[in-house]
């Protein structure tokens, strides 16, 4: 297992840990003279924490084992420092999101064409706060920012009510799923650019002018997409995938576009079919990418980082990750004409990972080195985009502050 990937591991661990304890407390926090539960049910669980504490030291102590035996070993840590991360979600300890400041800097071309940007969304309230202000806080001047919810019974629609000035059009109603309400958010768009969000993820600082200035200096060029970051729950950075150039025949065996960091012309999308296709639950930006490419689109991987891909446990169970490798069979089967396994893909795209690594190296090598970069900001400070109980906060920390002051 990769190390980044066994110390995400062993904070899940703890986290869960920790829940279960809290939980038996509420349940019952007497304890006998030895200092074991009086409750049965929650002297249970006071065993499996004690199995769980177990397994999260021995996974970090096997951490620790192997970073001192690379420390030992330079050729050990040279593999290491060799091996792709394209795929990879879990890379590093988390740290402070960042950008250079350049990013902000980035002005639209004028006249500044039209993106229209849709949200699909349904019970991602504690994120989609993020993802809205990552796109209106851009103050891009020629925005259709649509965001179709399927009916969240969260706090999204309070969230949405928040942002409906910066909005072109929202709803929460019930769907068909993610393809299809990507299709109902687009219906009411007729933007030059187009591109859909997810309601966990977010645009990095800048991105829209920059997508818009490369498109008007790149009139040949029909789709681009970036370089990728991975932020956790707490939208710390965690990892990036540095792309190398776009490869056409990569794209037919796996699927490497950070679906984040996409936009393309609508003159691409009606060339390929007009919309999502609605029998897709999982591929379908790599589907879309696929039928672009066989309409002849141009497509470019630009040379910076457009967006941030979160990374949380609810994305994945085994059932979701069987569906998704078998609507990737499905799209391969397509293109090659013939059935070919996820393992013989990767294997065949091999080159294409490992002329990551460069790029990968090099990013490391400029993030050690002095320069100017400044902190992303994931939530508002406008006080007409924040709940009332932050405003609330807000001016009773300021009013203790002016008491400590006096």
């Amino acid at each position: 297992m990769n190390r980044d990937a066994q110390r995400h591991l062993a904070e899940i661990l703890c986290d869960y840990r920790e829940r279960l304890e809290r939980a038996r407390n509420e349940l019952d926090p007497r304890l006998d003279e030895s200092g074991f539960p009086l409750d049965s049910i929650a002297g249970e669980m006071l065993l499996v924490e004690v199995r769980m504490l177990d397994i999260e030291n021995f996974m970090r102590d096997d951490i620790e084992r192997r970073e001192r035996r690379e420390r030992r070993h330079p050729l050990k840590r040279l593999r290491e420092l060799m091996r792709p991360r394209i795929g990879l979600l879990y890379q590093h300890k988390p740290a402070l999101l960042m950008v250079p400041t350049s990013y902000y800097a980035t002005n639209a071309p004028s006249p500044a064409p039209t993106i229209s940007v849709v949200t699909p969304s349904y019970g991602q309230g504690n994120f989609i706060e993020r993802t809205l202000y990552s796109v209106v806080s851009q103050h891009y001047p020629a925005l259709e920012y649509v965001v179709q919810d399927g009916g969240s019974r969260d706090e999204t629609v309070e969230i949405l009510r928040r942002y409906e000035g910066s909005l072109h059009h929202w709803a929460s109603e019930p769907d068909d799923g993610q393809a299809d309400a990507i299709n109902r958010g687009f219906a009411h768009t007729s933007g030059e650019i187009m591109a859909y969000l997810n309601s966990d993820d977010v645009f990095l600082p800048g991105s829209l002018a920059y997508v818009a200035r490369y498109f008007s200096e790149h009139p040949d060029v029909d789709v681009i997409y970036g370089h990728r970051m991975i932020v956790d729950e707490e939208d710390h950075h965690i990892g990036s995938w540095l792309l190398p150039r776009h490869d056409s025949d990569e794209l037919t065996l796996v699927d490497f576009v950070p679906q984040e960091t996409l936009f393309w012309r609508r003159s691409a999308w009606e060339a390929a079919g007009g919309e999502i296709d609605a029998s897709m639950n999982f591929a379908l930006d790599w589907d879309l990418l696929l039928r672009m490419r066989e309409s002849g689109a141009k497509m470019v991987r630009v040379p910076r980082f457009l967006g941030a891909f979160r990374a949380h446990e609810a994305q994945k169970t085994q059932t979701l990750e069987d569906e998704y490798l078998t609507e990737t069979a499905a799209l391969r089967a397509r293109v090659h004409g013939r059935g070919m396994s996820h393992d013989e893909a990767f294997a065949r795209a091999s080159p294409y990972t490992r002329r990551h690594v460069p790029y990968h190296l090099w990013y490391r090598l400029r993030a050690r080195l002095p320069g100017r970069r400044q902190v992303v900001r994931v939530l508002p400070v406008e006080p007409w985009l924040r709940a009332p109980r932050d405003l609330e906060a807000s001016d009773a920390q300021l009013a203790n502050s002016e008491r400590g002051a006096a």
